[in-house]
């Protein structure tokens, strides 16, 4: 085989600026010590590199204006999120006297000191870039309007519009020794105003004041017959006399918070989980603060009173937008703005081409099967839903078994299930109540699937469920037959459009009876060990699997009989899968990771990763499959599964992780793998020291990235289908007029 069957450069090729070998690092011939922390990057750095190139992605003029905006956005939530989990936890360690350091040499001090500075580093560049998409818009005729930039007439209709609309939503609440500081709610936006009666310059009082931002009233107002936008709190900072009448107007500026989202309790000491994720959700409200944003030009007094009250180190916890936004996630809105040319071209994802929709799709996976499904590129309505939907009303079905880790209100799932449950058939969920910030919503699906009688159960103490597995048993012509769907995505409608997954649907009789066991144990608890005959589960089974398939590959490889390992997975964190990747590099085998954020490999250092590379894939679509492959001496293996290669998922997790065994579907997997690795759209390669740098396109031809030319080798593979079954057609016609 040959060594290098990707047609891919050698790593320190596209890295000119760091061609030395690094200082400190042992020559070839030394056998260094894998536990050096030097070797491995750090999970909160590494994740925060991802979000620059998701930033980079907002300031790229290859993209559309709306698109580049979205972009803008998401690196917004994605702080957000990353203060209120990764920030969060890091807190409650130093609260706790956490010392120990991590696999990277890192304490929990340090990593925060270090985040803090490249969170201030990217949310500088998200302002600069927002100014830049914010002018080039006003090309096409969008406006984000300072107050101060309207005339009398838009003036009077958003004064109008704010009397009849937000001013009977708002309560000014002031601060002063008759009336505490108020709650403040986790991501919400406020105004705080200094006032004071006329004349009287000794004396003020703060107001505080929050922005109604919510699903009835959008950010920006947007202006008559025209894309021209306010923003919510200019208009109800240059209205404050109506809601402070009388009052003298010192200074107003806007502050947001983020709180910690890190609340879990004890499982094993907790009666009533579900009661248990209740409470947690209500502590959540009143969560330590973990970060104050405000306006740069907010006084010093001001910003040390909320400091202080919020008990917060104003040289770490205070971050100054120095006059702008605050809350960037909310520019989503913008980005709905109905204007094609400043849009990616849209994407309709097709149906499978073997579910032909005229026939049972039982007899399709028992007869033509197994099915391999792409999201997004083929329809999640028209292969997962339908095979829940079809399951709930085949009268030969007996049971459905399904593990939901998020769903959502535009997904047929929960209401097949329902339907499932009133035509007589056994459904049973396993429910995840501990999925982060969507606890709530998944124990309101409880109530309602327990109301419909499904047995809902919510997995086994101390873990979470993350794994993705349907199973129905059928009563087929030949007795009890198991179907599955087994996938890397949750059975979420919206995500589906979103984000790029994998999934199969088999009839496999080992890889049935696997999923009948585990659902035994999920909902029971009992006999964790259990014989599985194919799939891979986490926490008992995968790790030592993938441990030992890559030490496998180590003694397999040799000059003519060169090893390749591959695995494409949203994280790779888990340090004792990082060093067998690196002890596999130091005997030759290549290790070829794409790896979208989150990852402690670090490729091209002499003598210990010189045959690794890792790639992270930024586009339209959000990365999210996993697929695990050897080479194996020839006798290839895939895998693909719910498991990103983390401690947490590995350990302290049900992930299930499938073979895929048929040949054409391995096909379609080589498809995707060999077309990201030698992406240069959408491809990032990180450097030995762990920096990223951009692929550009070398030609004409790979101006295309890797999420487009899948996207059309989908549309292809239903050409291709119609073609046959054209053909086929017209030999039939043939066939029967020859008769005649």
């Amino acid at each position: 085989m040959d060594t290098n069957p990707l047609n891919i450069q050698p790593v320190d090729d596209c890295a000119e600026a760091h061609d030395d070998t690094p200082a400190g690092f042992p020559d070839h011939a030394a056998r260094p010590d894998l536990s050096d922390p030097g070797f491995y990057l750090n999970r909160e750095l590494t994740w925060l590199s991802f979000n620059q190139r998701v930033l980079h992605e907002a300031e790229d003029s290859r993209n559309p204006l709306l698109e580049r905006l979205k972009f803008l956005a998401i690196v917004g939530s994605n702080l957000d999120e990353f203060f209120m989990k990764r920030i969060g936890g890091l807190k409650r360690q130093v609260g706790a006297g956490v010392t120990s350091l991590t696999v990277d040499g890192r304490s929990p001090r340090q990593q925060i000191e270090e985040c803090c500075q490249q969170v201030r580093e990217q949310e500088l560049r998200q302002r600069q870039i927002l100014h830049q998409i914010l002018d080039e818009l006003r090309d096409h005729n969008i406006r984000l309007l300072d107050y101060t930039e309207l005339d009398q007439e838009d003036m009077a209709w958003l004064r109008k519009h704010y009397q009849e609309n937000i001013y009977p939503l708002l309560t000014p609440q002031t601060i002063d020794p008759a009336h505490p500081f108020p709650f403040i709610s986790n991501l919400s936006l406020n105004l705080l105003a200094r006032c004071r009666v006329p004349g009287d310059e000794d004396n003020s009082s703060l107001t505080r004041i929050k922005i109604p931002v919510g699903a009835n009233v959008p950010r920006f107002i947007q202006l008559p017959e025209r894309n021209h936008f306010v923003a919510l709190e200019d208009i109800v900072n240059h209205n404050l006399d109506l809601l402070l009448p009388n009052m003298e107007i010192i200074s107003s500026y806007m502050f947001h918070l983020t709180r910690n989202a890190n609340t879990e309790h004890d499982e094993e000491e907790a009666d009533d989980l579900l009661s248990m994720i209740e409470s947690e959700l209500r502590e959540r409200r009143f969560a330590p603060i973990v970060r104050l944003q405000i306006q740069g030009d907010m006084d010093e007094i001001s910003r040390g009173m909320l400091a202080a009250e919020f008990e917060l180190n104003e040289a770490e916890d205070v971050f100054s937008a120095e006059g702008d936004m605050l809350a960037m996630r909310d520019l989503l809105q913008l980005c709905s703005i109905d204007i094609p040319a400043l849009h990616d071209i849209p994407h309709h994802p097709v149906d499978h081409p073997m579910l032909q929709a005229d026939r049972n799709i039982f007899h399709l996976i028992r007869e033509l099967g197994p099915f391999l499904l792409q999201t997004p590129y083929e329809s999640f309505a028209t292969s997962v839903e339908r095979f829940l939907k079809e399951a709930s009303q085949d009268p030969k079905v007996r049971a459905i078994k399904i593990t939901l880790y998020r769903t959502s209100s535009d997904s047929k799932v929960v209401d097949y299930l329902i339907r499932a449950a009133r035509n007589g058939k056994q459904v049973a969920v396993v429910l995840e109540l501990k999925a982060r910030f969507d606890e709530a919503a998944n124990i309101r699906w409880a109530a309602r699937m327990e109301e419909a009688g499904i047995h809902v159960t919510y997995g086994v103490l101390g873990l979470k469920t993350h794994s993705k597995i349907i199973l129905v048993v059928r009563n087929d012509y030949n007795g009890l037959k198991r179907y599955l769907h087994i996938g890397t995505g949750n059975y979420h409608a919206g995500t589906a459009r979103l984000y790029s997954d994998l999934g199969i649907l088999t009839n496999d009789e080992d890889t049935g009876r696997d999923a009948t066991e585990l659902f035994n144990y999920l909902t029971t608890g009992y006999t964790p060990d259990r014989f599985y005959s194919k799939l891979l589960l986490a926490p008992n089974v995968l790790k030592r699997s993938l441990l030992a398939r890559i030490k496998r590959e180590r003694k397999l490889h040799s000059p003519g009989n060169p090893g390749l390992i591959q695995f494409k997975m949203n994280a790779l964190e888990d340090a004792d899968i990082t060093r067998a990747l690196y002890e596999a590099s130091q005997e030759g085998v290549r290790i070829d990771l794409i790896v979208r954020d989150t990852c402690r490999y670090r490729p091209g250092l002499p003598g210990i990763s010189d045959t690794g590379r890792v790639i992270s894939i930024v586009g339209r679509f959000l990365e999210h499959t996993r697929i695990y492959y050897f080479r194996n001496n020839g006798e290839e293996e895939y895998f693909i599964g719910s498991a990103d290669a983390m401690k947490r998922n590995l350990e302290s997790r049900v992930e299930v992780v499938t073979p895929i065994e048929k040949a054409e579907l391995r096909a379609e997997l080589r498809e995707i793998l060999d077309e990201q690795l030698n992406d240069y759209r959408n491809a990032w390669e990180m450097d030995f020291d762990g920096f990223y740098v951009q692929r550009q396109p070398r030609n004409a031809g790979e101006q295309a990235g890797s999420q487009q030319r899948l996207a059309e080798s989908a549309v292809n593979r239903v050409k291709t289908r119609l073609r046959k079954h054209k053909k086929k057609h017209k030999q039939r016609k043939i066939g029967r007029n020859n008769l005649r």
